[in-house]
């Protein structure tokens, strides 16, 4: 298998790295590997850096966008952290919001008249963890942090119909929770709303 190695920058044609499974790009240089840098002054309008689209037509499957990231060397992010995609919003000096603002926004969508069958999610959190693996007891399929000094006090936001008033039901379940030092905790749930 041929290595193309590159030890300084590596740059691209019209924002395009090649590179294949068996003869992939490797670097010694911490970088970004293909990199688009825009300023927009647009008044109205969406401006999208990137904007791709798949129509499924018959009955195969697939995604927009699969981002993978292996991890394969000893103590990785040491200093650090290792994420498939990282995805970030950031309001900088100057900057106001008048509508809305969103890392990340999943949107689940099905047109007027459309019985889809299966099993929708506007977001699907996947656990894929061999037999035989030591979990440390802090692993969890979502975890919320604080990066900066001001912090969150809401965990969520929901629509208000989703809030009931439980008067009479015993909590006869619970849900799990871990806190990051790993103590558990436990929401309590019941069968009845009342």
């Amino acid at each position: 298998m041929a290595i193309t190695t590159f030890s300084g920058p590596v740059s691209s044609q019209n924002g395009f790295i090649g590179g294949t499974a068996s003869d992939p790009i490797s670097v010694t240089t911490a970088q970004n590997i293909s990199s688009s840098y825009v300023t927009s002054s647009a008044t109205t309008g969406d401006t999208r850096l990137n904007y791709s689209r798949l129509d499924i037509t018959s009955t195969g499957s697939g995604e927009t966008l699969r981002a993978f990231t292996r991890v394969s060397g000893a103590s990785a992010a040491t200093g650090g952290t290792v994420n498939g995609a990282h995805i970030s919003l950031s309001v900088n000096s100057g900057g106001t919001i008048s509508g809305a603002a969103n890392a990340l926004r999943a949107t689940l969508g099905v047109a007027s008249g459309v019985t889809p069958g299966g099993t929708l999610s506007a977001i699907q959190v996947d656990s894929d963890i061999a037999s035989g693996v030591s979990v440390p007891g802090t692993t969890a399929f979502l975890r919320f942090t604080n990066s900066n000094s001001t912090t969150l006090a809401n965990l969520m936001n929901v629509p208000a119909a989703m809030v009931g008033v439980n008067t009479q039901g015993a909590a006869t379940n619970s849900l799990k929770i871990v806190d990051s030092a790993g103590t558990a905790y436990y929401i309590m749930l019941t069968t009845v709303n009342s």
